[in-house]
């Protein structure tokens, strides 16, 4: 005979299961062990019946698995439906503490399972709802055991059976778990595992919601601001409400599915498919945010102390069972991956003719894609998070302004780690470094740990572009380090040893003195950076080539000649190396002259072919002003005039050259040898400036050019076309360069630059820059450092930054000085990455030439934005203004029998590609159709 469990606790840990085969008591078969209750007020809902009616009018049903052939699986309640939306999802609690139980029980009316057999009734505890955070209110669930007796409640069943022992062949008969087989059971267990879960889940979900977020917004004023805890609640816990509705559903959809089926649960596939194409938008939501809500908890928790012991006090709470904040946060991360595996065992335990073999394929792959998709999302959101402490880490060094972009959205770390360096000075001194490559810089830095425990990172050499990044060997054999012993001896008996595994890194323009061996721990290590910096440096150079500030544009390639290795033939004749350039447009045709080292040649920029109009050896600069019909040559200690419609029909064989020589017009015959010239606007005049220098002294001279219409009557009179402007200027002797501002010329020596007025050199003297004899600054370290560069550097010009700042651009760097001539951000200054020769100012930007290659920069931030590459590349011309063309040259691309050509190349200012929609003449549709006519 069957007897009821005694309501004592202790006496039995778990219920005893009646005899299946007692006429007097219903069989357990068809009675759910555990029922999941609706809230009060609301019916619960029906479901068709699993077999046929037939069969439960039987006393003793089958146990068969398998669902008959015409069976269709019974749906619950739909999970996407809108009334399951608004239902009031109850909240299950497996687990209960004992003060729980004290709570009297009043029962309700009798209800019954949802099929004809059986009168076992169902309890529904009076227990006070709650509201949380989503403006759901949930009933605490009881459930209870149907054995056919009204006092197998939950104190008897879930308060004494542990744990470990909730599992669904210890709530079934021995002689049902024999009938079913070992493969059903297993499979009903791990169906009785979603279910499980998914309450814990619920319960975990609420219990963040119920223990973290309430409070911080209930009683801000103890923790935060009421904005800030919004705030904050917003960015840390993101969406973590709407997650848990979408659980809320399924998990009453679940315990729906239980009521009518147990014990042989036949599905719950339809039920997780129905959910997960529905909440998977916010997981990928959620997980794709997740680092950086914990980076916003970190920072919380080390700048709010009220926070902290705010998180101290949660841990306490029972219903965290012991879990820290990162362990329940992270529940949400590990919940489809783990429900995958349990739905995959359950796929494995599903006989061939089950329907789940078609529905549970269908959810695995829509998880296995939801899971691979977020991925990305997640290791790109970890590596926003290692920016940013990356970011906060860095020092700046001493006097250096270094923009690294870090404010750029596109702005990533792509791999970072530890790297050790060996000393230079010392063969076997080991040096710890931190390797960091962004998407537009490597850097090598130094960690040190600051008096408030945070980690400062130190720049150890200069950040390198990828631009500039090359790599060298990435498979030499690993090194021997040799450490300190634990007893602190360096005898070789007792030091440490480990293999380290080097790889190369250098600056494309400094190969040698900026050249880095590093080493790993690991090959694998090795490998990986090697992956991360030539995937990096790809990219890197795809983003600049879709982006460029500046195109290169080819002009001419194969004209202009060099002697090369290549065999030539005898009488072959080279034009030389390519020294300067002066487009201008004439009788609306574009020409190109151009200055090398064995003549002056001229052509139309369009064609390919040039000719030689003056055999000027290796001149110093022309310049074309079309306005005036003047063609100005600095060649050697002369500077010399011709009319430019002349050269041009010398260019094109209509005149002989000779003729050139009869209609030169010399300048600065008895002032000395000049030593440059520029031409350019001032002072609302065209001037031409030059400077000579005699024994004694250098002096700057100042043409105005005059037009056609105010000279003399005739051009048989002989008036010159230059009238002098000014007087004479004493300047430097080192002067080697001149700029034309808005009212006055700047002159520039080998270490500073005077600016002066022309109309009132007399009254003023001129302003000397840059200063730095201020009082106020002169014990500032950034200020001497500044000073010490500028006097070992060899100043280029200045570029106007904006209305009070100007950039002064030295051959190594730039910095910054007021309208009195001294440095401004906190004297700081920009290394360029080559040592430029000549600069050219267009727009926002400052273009430096070297060499090897053309620096783009952003003029008010020193920011490198792209990056030529070339040989031997020059600047031929920048032009009188801003709107003129940018001519440069470099080493071209055809080597033959001709000998190595030279490419004359525009660069040309690109514009921003934008998308408009086009726009939509309704008339001119209408008027296809002849509507109107």
């Amino acid at each position: 005979m069957y007897s009821p469990p005694s309501n004592s606790r202790g006496s039995h840990s778990r219920p005893i299961r009646p005899r299946i085969d007692h006429p007097d008591h219903p069989s357990p078969l068809v009675s759910p062990t555990f029922l999941l209750q609706s809230p009060a007020g609301i019916p619960p809902p029906s479901f068709p019946t699993p077999f046929p009616a037939s069969l439960y009018g039987h006393p003793t049903p089958s146990l068969s698995p398998n669902p008959p052939p015409n069976w269709r699986r019974p749906r619950a309640t739909s999970s996407y439906s809108p009334e399951s939306a608004t239902l009031v999802v109850p909240e299950p609690h497996l687990h209960r503490a004992n003060s729980a139980r004290a709570i009297a029980r009043p029962p309700s009316p009798p209800q019954t399972s949802g099929r004809d057999f059986g009168t076992s009734p169902v309890f529904t505890p009076a227990l006070p709802h709650r509201k949380s955070v989503a403006g759901l209110r949930t009933q605490s669930t009881e459930y209870v055991g149907l054995g056919g007796q009204h006092d197998l409640s939950l104190d008897s069943v879930a308060g004494n059976v542990p744990a470990s022992e909730q599992e669904w062949d210890r709530f079934v008969p021995p002689q049902a778990l024999e009938a079913l087989g070992k493969k059903e059971v297993e499979r009903q267990s791990v169906l009785f595992e979603i279910f499980k879960s998914e309450l814990d889940y619920v319960n975990d979900l609420q219990a963040i919601e119920d223990v973290y977020i309430a409070p911080i917004l209930i009683a801000p004023h103890e923790i935060m601001t009421r904005e800030r805890g919004s705030t904050f609640v917003s960015e840390v816990f993101w969406n973590l409400s709407e997650i848990l509705v979408h659980h809320q559903r399924m998990l009453r959809s679940l315990f729906s599915r239980q009521r009518d089926q147990h014990p042989l649960v036949q599905s719950v596939a339809d039920i997780i498919l129905d959910n997960a194409l529905l909440f998977t938008p916010e997981y990928e939501s959620y997980i794709k945010h997740s680092p950086l809500s914990l980076e916003r908890h970190e920072k919380e928790l080390d700048q709010n102390p009220l926070y902290r012991d705010f998180i101290q006090t949660c841990s306490e709470d029972p219903r965290l069972n012991k879990r820290d904040f990162k362990t329940l946060f992270s529940r949400p991360i590990t919940r489809l991956p783990r429900l995958k595996l349990i739905l995959e065992r359950i796929q494995k335990l599903t006989d061939a003719d089950h329907p789940d073999l078609e529905t549970i394929p269908i959810v695995l792959t829509v998880l296995q894609d939801f899971i691979k998709s977020s991925e990305p999302g997640i290791a790109a959101a970890e590596d926003k998070v290692k920016f940013g402490s990356l970011y906060k880490s860095l020092v700046d060094p001493q006097g250096e302004i270094t923009d690294l972009d870090f404010h750029d959205d596109s702005r990533t770390l792509l791999h970072s780690g530890s790297l050790v360096r060996q000393k230079s000075d010392t063969r076997h001194s080991w040096s710890d470094v931190f390797g960091a490559l962004l998407d537009n810089y490597f850097l090598l830095l130094k960690e040190d740990m600051s008096t408030s425990g945070t980690i400062k990172r130190h720049h150890t050499v200069r950040p390198i572009p990828l631009e500039y990044l090359q790599l060298a060997s990435f498979d030499d054999p690993p090194e021997i380090r040799k450490g300190r012993a634990n007893n602190g001896s360096f005898m070789s008996m007792s030091s440490t040893k480990q293999n380290m595994y080097p790889f190369t890194i250098y600056h494309a323009n400094t190969s040698i003195a900026r050249r880095y061996t590093l080493y790993t721990q690991t090959p694998t290590a090795r490998a990986k950076w090697y992956r991360a910096l030539v995937d990096a440096i790809g990219v890197r150079k795809a983003t600049q080539d879709a982006n460029k500030w500046y195109g290169p544009q080819t002009l001419n390639d194969g004209f202009f000649r060099l002697p090369s290795r290549t065999p030539f033939a005898p009488g072959t004749q080279f034009t030389g190396r390519a020294i300067c350039a002066a487009p201008f447009p004439f009788h609306k045709r574009n020409y190109l002259a151009v200055g090398c080292t064995n003549g002056i040649y001229v052509g139309v920029r369009a064609d390919s072919s040039f000719r030689k109009v003056l055999g000027f050896i290796s001149p110093t600069s022309i310049v074309a002003i079309p306005a005036f019909n003047k063609f100005l040559v600095h060649c050697e200690t002369a500077l010399l005039s011709y009319p430019l419609d002349l050269v041009i029909r010398v260019s094109q064989g209509h005149a002989d050259p000779e003729i050139l020589g009869n209609c030169v017009e010399r300048l600065a015959q008895k002032d000395g040898a000049v030593i440059f010239f520029k031409a350019g606007r001032g002072a609302h005049r065209t001037l031409v400036v030059y400077a000579t220098k005699t024994f004694i002294h250098t002096t700057l001279h100042m043409l105005e050019l005059v037009g056609q219409d105010e000279r003399a009557q005739s051009l048989t009179d002989r008036i010159p076309s230059y009238h002098t402007f000014g007087s004479p200027i004493p300047i430097p002797r080192d002067a080697h360069d001149a700029t034309f501002l808005s009212k006055n010329i700047a002159i520039c020596a080998s270490k500073s630059i005077h600016i002066l007025t022309p109309m009132n050199v007399t009254i003023s003297s001129p302003t000397v820059v840059p200063d730095f004899f201020d009082s106020t600054r002169g014990s500032s370290t950034s200020l001497h450092v500044l000073r010490e560069k500028c006097s070992n550097a060899k100043i280029l010009g200045l570029v106007r930054c904006k209305k009070d700042e100007t950039l002064l651009v030295y051959d190594e760097f730039g910095c910054y000085i007021d309208q009195r001539g001294q440095p401004t951000r906190s004297a700081g200054y920009i290394s360029w990455e080559c040592r430029a020769r000549a600069y050219a100012h267009r727009g926002p930007h400052l273009l430096l030439f070297s060499p090897r290659f053309i620096e783009v920069r952003s003029i008010a931030s020193g920011k490198l934005v792209q990056v030529i590459e070339g040989r031997d590349v020059r600047l031929l011309h920048s032009g009188l203004t801003e709107e003129d063309m940018l001519i440069a040259a470099m080493t071209g691309d055809v080597e033959d029998e001709s000998g190595l050509s030279e490419k004359v190349l525009e660069l040309v200012p690109t514009t921003a590609i934008v998308a408009t929609a086009p726009t939509l003449d309704v008339e001119q549709l209408w008027d296809e159709w002849d509507m109107y006519r």
